[in-house]
């Protein structure tokens, strides 16, 4: 079992299809092919164990990801955005490599022993003029190490085996099921779980890949127009700012050719996907929940359960749209309490999963499976009667108040139900008193309101103990890259203030 056979599959059926495009050069699926081959030709030249790449989207990743697998060693796609010093760390963890990199992000590193550098352009052009087939090494059994985002200690290497990705793939997309007039517009980094899982799911659908390095949404919305882009996957954060410049600049989004809108990757304020729905009412939209470990997703949240949900006027079927969906029909899931027992319908508790796609290991650690196979995401949530999962947060994001754990998510959702509210986040900073004490920060929507009105607000819906004892009022808060909250920022604003 290895990857590559995803693609030989797709090569051999549609060899003349074009594969990606990327700043207007196309690529078909016979040359992506070829451009693997290359890749692990200069793997095995340069006798390295993996293959690195520090450098935006471009068609040197996919051919980098499956040469590798070619090659047999893994493909360690590196964070670009790290400070200097932390790129040059994980460039020493991943020696000895064949690293792919953008001249611009080696500037100040220092190199550690045993890195063989290659231009990402020089790279391209080589493989492309590749010729010669190589022998895949079917015996390897790691395709892709991903570091975590090590936002509490030091990053983790997440190990994905190529099973856990081949079994992701295969029970999740239906082999040469795009149309060849089907295009997706890749925006995700290559260093991040969606944007392998981008890769390998439109290679094995036979779908046309457009790959934009840089996101902002002028750009976002030009490719739609002008490519015919039919489907496209956004992270929460991009999804708003696409939403934010059609309001703002009055623009139509005149995306006629798209389909389907894919989101995940960090938290979905309701109100950003209420308005995108409306910009965008011909449009189905799908929320994908999974993680690194997960070999990416795990619950999806499709378009009929959205349109239900949007236009219901039951509440328990209107707050789906808050939810992630339904696991996956090959990945089992469960709400468990902290003593490991599963708890019943609507009971917050710790998110546990299992199933083939799962990994679960991390290098120089090992595998974090039980002996029953099950991983324990240290993310939280619960399921409602009818098996929808909505998160709540991280297990670490917990506030002790006076030995009560206090679900920062729990009070988020009731604040940003206010109308005043654009954007919450709920930490704990430390108390004398209660060792613990609930504080939030707030983006106001357009009008004024006091702290006070707030508190009442969360009060009259909660306990007093979850009530925000000390509310601060932000332009914005602190989202990475890829939507996610950065709690630990927020925090340490409040120490600070």
């Amino acid at each position: 079992m290895n990857i590559i056979t995803l693609l030989e599959m797709t090569a051999e059926t549609f060899p003349d299809r074009v594969a990606l495009t990327c700043e207007g050069r196309g690529i078909d699926y016979a040359g992506l092919l070829r451009a693997a081959h290359g890749a692990a030709a200069a793997v095995r030249a340069a006798g390295v164990a993996r293959l690195g790449h520090l450098a935006v989207t471009s068609p040197a990743a996919p051919a980098a990801l499956f040469g590798a697998a070619i090659a047999g060693v893994p493909y360690v796609p590196l964070n670009y955005r790290l400070t200097k010093e932390e790129i040059a760390a994980l460039i020493g963890r991943i020696a000895p490599a064949l690293l792919i990199a953008d001249a611009d992000y080696l500037v100040g590193v220092n190199l550690p022993g045993g890195v063989e550098v290659v231009d990402r352009g020089a790279f391209l052009a080589r493989v492309l003029a590749y010729a010669e087939p190589e022998e895949a090494d079917f015996e390897a059994s790691v395709a892709v190490e991903l570091f975590t985002s090590g936002t509490t200690g030091k990053p983790k290497a997440a190990v994905l085996r190529h099973e856990n990705l081949f079994s992701y793939i295969v029970g999740s997309v239906e082999f040469g099921s795009a149309a060849e007039d089907e295009a997706t517009l890749v925006t995700v980094p290559p260093y991040h779980i969606a944007g392998i899982s981008a890769m390998l799911s439109s290679i094995y659908a036979g779908r046309r890949m457009i790959q934009l390095p840089n996101f902002s949404p002028e750009e976002w919305l030009r490719l739609c127009r002008e490519e015919k882009v039919t489907n496209a996957f956004l992270v929460p954060t991009m999804l708003r700012r696409v939403i934010d410049h059609l309001a703002g600049s009055g623009e139509k989004p005149d995306c006629p050719s798209l389909r389907a809108v894919a989101y995940g990757g960090g938290r979905m304020p309701l109100s950003v996907i209420e308005q995108a729905m409306a910009m965008f009412p011909g449009v189905d939209f799908t929320n994908a929940y999974g993680l690194t470990e997960t070999s990416s997703t795990i619950c999806l949240l499709g378009p009929d359960d959205h349109r239900q949900a949007a236009a219901g006027e039951d509440p328990l079927i209107r707050r789906r749209l808050a939810s992630v969906g339904r696991p996956l029909p090959t990945v089992e899931l469960e709400v468990r309490d902290e003593e490991g027992k599963p708890v019943g319908a609507d009971v917050i508790g710790g998110i546990h999963v299992r199933g083939p796609q799962v990994s679960g290991e991390y290098g120089g650690i090992g595998s974090m499976l039980c002996p029953e196979g099950w991983f324990d995401t240290r993310d939280r949530g619960f399921i409602d009667g009818e098996g929808y999962l909505f998160l709540d947060g991280r297990a670490d994001d917990v506030i002790v108040r006076g030995g009560e754990n206090i679900s920062p998510g729990e009070i988020e959702a009731v604040l940003l139900a206010h109308p005043a509210v654009a954007d919450a986040a709920v930490v704990g900073v430390p108390s004398e008193e209660w060792g613990e004490v609930v504080v939030a920060a707030i983006v106001l929507r357009g009008r004024d309101v006091l702290a006070e009105e707030l508190q009442i607000w969360v009060r009259d819906q909660l306990r007093s103990s979850r009530v925000p004892e000390r509310i601060r009022y932000v332009d914005n808060l602190p989202y990475n890259e890829l939507g996610k909250l950065l709690r630990r920022v927020v925090r340490d604003d409040f120490h600070a203030g």
